[in-house]
């Protein structure tokens, strides 16, 4: 066999040994991921009484940049009874890791006392609404109603090592000026009150001859609102704190904002520095 073809079997095989050895890190790093990056919730002790439930909930943040508000605690029990139950509660989102206690209501002590528990299974999805993302874990029932009775901390407890102190981002905004560049150098002139050449064209208006400057009329609006990309400057805010609230991330529009005044939401519009303040005049 010439050396030709046996440099040739040589790399096929390394070729091959390569792309096995590829798939094979990749399937490593797919189960890492699964085993130690997943989302995980933990229940911890209520101060609720029989109707709370407590829980931690951490997932990857930087993977998966979400807000959780809402979650579900499912009894699947097909050979007792009750056979099944379902509770859902909203809670204030959290874009981190993040512990609560929840009113869950009279429902959750059907789950606690159902029969058998060692037959039954614990269904727990935790979601955040606004971008339908959903993260579900399982739980034998008889292990849930252990976990909730022999927990020692409570969400007080854990509340400092959750607690992320939120800076507000800095934006540097760009020079603006008003003042338009000189004109090119012509044989004309500007006629304008401070040019000597013209001062007689508005001799009548500095007297008080001329006709003063119709008042712009304030109009209603209907509706407005804070599209994506606000940078959170605090200018629609200072100009009219009755309609906006701006937050650490953003800008919300006040709860019974009063919409009688367009001229100041007009003018917070046009003073944000990104434009990302819209409204629609009232017909």
């Amino acid at each position: 066999m010439s050396t030709t073809y046996i440099a040739m079997i040589l790399a096929i095989l390394a070729g091959i040994g390569l792309l096995v050895g590829i798939g094979a890190l990749s399937l490593l790093s797919g189960a890492l991921n699964f085993l130690f990056v997943k989302p995980k919730i933990e229940i911890i002790k209520s101060t609720r009484g029989d109707v709370g439930f407590a829980f931690t909930f951490k997932w990857d943040q930087d993977a998966e940049p979400v807000t959780f508000d809402k979650i579900r605690v499912r009894l699947f029990n097909p050979f007792g009874s009750p056979t099944e139950v379902d509770i859902t509660r909203e809670f204030d989102g959290s874009s981190t890791d993040f512990v609560r206690d929840l009113d869950m209501g009279d429902q959750l002590q059907r789950i606690v006392t159902a029969s058998p528990l060692d037959k039954a299974t614990i269904e727990i999805e935790v979601t955040a609404s606004r971008e339908s993302v959903t993260h579900k874990q399982t739980f034998k029932a008889s292990d849930f109603v252990e976990k909730r009775n022999t927990a020692t901390e409570t969400a007080d407890d854990l509340a400092a090592k959750f607690t992320v102190e939120k800076v507000k981002p800095l934006y540097t905004l760009p020079d603006r000026t008003f003042i338009s560049p000189p004109l090119p150098k012509t044989a004309k002139q500007l006629k304008m009150a401070s040019n000597p050449m013209f001062a007689g064209d508005f001799a009548g208006a500095a007297a008080g001859g001329g006709a003063a400057a119709p008042a712009v009329e304030n109009f209603t609006i209907s509706k407005v609102w804070i599209e994506p990309g606000c940078i959170v400057c605090d200018a629609c805010e200072g100009i009219f704190p009755e309609v906006f609230e701006v937050t650490d991330s953003t800008c919300l529009i006040r709860p019974g904002a009063p919409l009688n005044d367009g001229l100041r939401v007009q003018e917070a519009a046009e003073a944000c520095p990104v434009e990302v303040i819209k409204f629609t005049k009232a017909s």
